[in-house]
């Protein structure tokens, strides 16, 4: 599948995702991207922000492929329990939290009980062999269990500003993988 026959919905992390993050490079880069962000990023609610990648999803007029970061990639997983017959085609899933043994703030907390099964849709999950918030272990069993393509990034740390990801070109690469396998 083509990058300009999809929208693709790109989904900030816990604090949203600052000027210069490879997300919102890449919603200027792609014509057909958008960014999905919250009334409060510092304190999102899980049901609202369900129910605004719901909101999201139903709106678009293509086939839908889903960017995920951070607590971004906990809600894609909640939410993909509830789509029925979607246009979801796809997801890239970047730095994913470990709810039960990572470094995260109380707030994640409501995002927790990530349901484990398979998604629906074909999947990529790029996890750091050094973030934080996520072991290689729970990275591996993470995308065992949603059926993911697994790849890890070598010592990226959360794959953000902080860590040095403005633009991630390496991160377009494997994207463009993922959607090589999309139909």
């Amino acid at each position: 599948m083509k990058i300009s026959e999809v929208d693709i919905l790109l989904l900030p992390d816990l604090g949203g995702a600052a000027p210069g993050h490879w997300l919102h490079r890449w919603a200027d880069r792609f014509g057909n991207g958008r960014m999905v962000e919250q009334e409060d990023e510092s304190r999102p609610k899980r049901a609202e922000w369900l129910k605004a990648i719901q909101h999201e999803i139903m709106m678009s007029t293509r086939p839908v492929v889903l960017v995920a970061h951070g607590l971004a990639v906990s809600a894609v997983v909640h939410v993909a329990q509830r789509l029925v017959d979607t246009k979801v085609r796809g997801a890239f899933l970047v730095a994913p939290p470990d709810h039960e043994k990572g470094d995260l703030p109380p707030v994640a907390r409501e995002f927790g009980n990530v349901p484990r099964d398979p998604l629906p849709f074909p999947s990529m999950l790029v996890a750091s062999t050094d973030d934080r918030g996520c072991s290689v272990d729970s990275a591996v069993d993470l995308a065992t269990a949603w059926g993911a393509e697994l790849h890890l990034a070598r010592n990226a740390g959360h794959i953000d500003l902080d860590s040095g990801h403005g633009p991630w070109p390496e991160g377009l690469l494997i994207f463009t993988r993922l959607m090589q396998r999309l139909r």
